[in-house]
């Protein structure tokens, strides 16, 4: 009999460990946005449904600042994230076996691979030696250590999409005498916009989630959403941060919902 398919649908208790998974990790979101929408401040006491705590966050001033700070922040990190991984997809990609490959790798997902919390203290390490020499404690270091830690989950739609790509578009502009800058505006560009804007988009969710680099690094008056909801969690537990919470979930399912929407194969 010839040997079947493998299929996790067929491994015991696959089905329920599935379930169970799915439980535990979505479970305490409904938990909390159900929590977003309860009129009463004793928490756990459900006393109604009310858009009273959204109404409430959106005119706390702090809430407000710290939403601003990450906008921007996620902004320019992932700008400066996804222009560099285009470039290193462009490069690793398009140029195969060349000497050093394999080093790039390894310093493109090295974010990934190293422990964030490990990260967050070399940072630190370096920026407060240049803080004590220079005096400047802007926004900068956080924009500089968003971007270095977005840019392999930028690199990653982008290279596949590269990788998916038909060079026979690219090879008809080169017999035609294009240069390689009109070719890239003209021909690469256009098909990689997808893969650039999903690269863009994740990197985007990634810092504006970011939470130990950005409470490590982070001057005084630099509070993003994750750090400003850390620090009322330690205050006190209210049912307003259920729904900043909700919010900042609500944005980051969005885009991820169209990063995947972007670079998803059409049929």
């Amino acid at each position: 009999m010839a040997d079947r398919a493998f299929d996790t649908r067929r491994l015991p208790g696959a089905t329920v460990l599935a379930l169970a998974c799915f439980v535990i990790l979505y479970i305490p979101m409904v938990i909390l946005v159900a929590n977003s929408f309860n009129t009463g401040k004793v928490i756990g006491q459900w006393e109604g449904v009310s858009l009273h705590w959204y109404a409430r966050a959106l005119q706390n001033d702090a809430f407000l600042a710290a939403a601003r700070t990450s906008l921007i922040l996620a902004s320019l990190a992932a700008l400066i994230a996804t222009i560099t991984a285009t470039m290193a997809a462009l490069a690793t990609t398009r140029s195969r076996g060349f000497r050093g490959e394999g080093t790039i790798h390894i310093v493109l997902n090295q974010p990934i691979m190293v422990p964030e919390i490990v990260l967050a203290i070399a940072l630190l390490i370096i920026i407060a030696q240049i803080k004590q020499a220079t005096g400047y404690t802007g926004l900068g270091y956080l924009v500089i250590a968003h971007s270095a830690f977005c840019i392999p989950f930028a690199y990653m739609p982008i290279r596949a999409r590269l990788e998916g790509m038909d060079l026979t578009l690219e090879t008809a502009a080169a017999d035609l005498y294009a240069g390689r800058l009109y070719t890239f505006r003209k021909v690469t560009l256009p098909l990689l916009a997808p893969g650039i804007l999903a690269g863009f988009m994740l990197a985007f969710v990634i810092s504006l989630d970011d939470v130990v680099i950005s409470d490590f690094l982070k001057s005084p008056g630099q509070d993003t959403l994750p750090t400003y909801l850390l620090g009322e969690l330690r205050r006190n537990l209210t049912s307003e941060i259920y729904a900043i919470s909700s919010l900042l979930l609500l944005i980051s399912v969005l885009i991820v919902a169209g990063s995947w929407l972007l670079t998803r194969k059409k049929t």
